[in-house]
């Protein structure tokens, strides 16, 4: 009886610990408003350190120190070229809420204990074969682990679709920008101006960079490497070429406006191919079958009757 109520309360632990973190997540995520802070920073006095901390969001003064403290067990198996990459990836996916290499890690350790720590409890609880739930939670302890790369994953692919889709029309509208006689640096803040995507928040960060003093060759190149997708590669490296041979801006723009266009018909021609072979497997396995059922099974009482 006694281990049972530990159990309990092992899962209450659990679930209230996952409800804090969700809690502490979105009350993080949302949005404050820069002249409400400088009122209430200009109008008050210093605070101690302990009151900086406690105005810190919650995510930072719990979550993510939990999670650096987790992420210890999964470096002593990663090397440092895995870290590496892992870093990369984190950029590539555009950094979702300030997570870094090690708070990565402890999601994925925590996931990991997580699920393996229910299942096992569900199976002491159930009075189930030990063995079978020893299996199992191992089982969830790999998926728990391999479930945050899936989600990064999915994260990076569609952050590199949405800046493939938004490229064209951002370099169509550069080169009328440009042709209409605005330099490099006004026509890249008038596509800012005009959407709010992945591509166009990247362009404003290396504009905010050029005018840092950043080198606009440097920050074309960290551009590339942040987002990392072909078409905008080749850009990128146009527009460098451009700048050390010192042709007109306007007639890279003009080419690489075309090639763009021409590619987004060509993937689109190819997605039209690949839609007949998409379409044959639930044609097979549901509509056929169905349909073999409504022509057929009239007959089928007759033909038994036959034997």
């Amino acid at each position: 009886m006694g281990g049972e109520v530990i159990a309990i309360a092992i899962i209450l632990m659990i679930i209230i610990s996952l409800g804090l973190v969700v809690v502490g997540y979105r009350r993080a995520n949302q949005d404050i408003v820069i002249e409400e802070r400088l009122t209430q920073y200009g109008h008050r006095e210093v605070s101690s350190l302990t009151e900086l901390e406690l105005e810190q969001p919650f995510q930072e003064r719990v979550v993510f120190p939990v999670l650096r403290r987790l992420s210890r067990l999964g470096r002593r198996f990663t090397p440092r070229s895995a870290m590496e990459g892992l870093r990369q990836q984190l950029v590539e996916a555009g950094s979702p809420s300030g997570i870094g290499p090690a708070e990565y890690l402890g999601i994925r350790v925590a996931t990991a204990l997580s699920l393996s720590g229910v299942v096992l409890l569900m199976f002491l609880l159930g009075g189930a074969d030990l063995l079978l739930g020893l299996g199992l939670s191992a089982f969830m302890l790999l998926l728990g682990y391999m479930l945050p790369g899936y989600w990064l994953k999915s994260r990076i692919s569609a952050r590199r679709k949405s800046v493939q889709q938004s490229l064209p029309d951002a370099i169509d509208l550069l080169t009328i920008s440009v042709e209409s006689g605005l330099g490099f640096d006004p026509a890249l803040a008038r596509v800012i101006e005009k959407w709010d995507n992945e591509l166009t928040r990247e362009f404003g960060r290396m504009l905010s960079e050029i005018r840092m003093g950043k080198s606009r060759r440097e920050a074309m190149r960290e551009l590339s490497q942040r987002v990392n997708v072909d078409d905008l590669n080749v850009f990128v490296s146009s527009m460098i070429q451009a700048d050390q041979l010192g042709v007109s801006i306007s007639q890279v723009l003009r080419v690489q406006s075309k090639q763009m266009r021409l590619r987004r018909r060509q993937r689109a021609e190819e997605q039209a191919h690949k839609a007949p072979v998409k379409m044959l497997f639930p044609m097979v396995f549901l509509i056929f079958p169905a349909l073999y059922i409504v022509l057929l099974g009239p007959a089928i009482p007759r033909i038994l009757d036959a034997f």
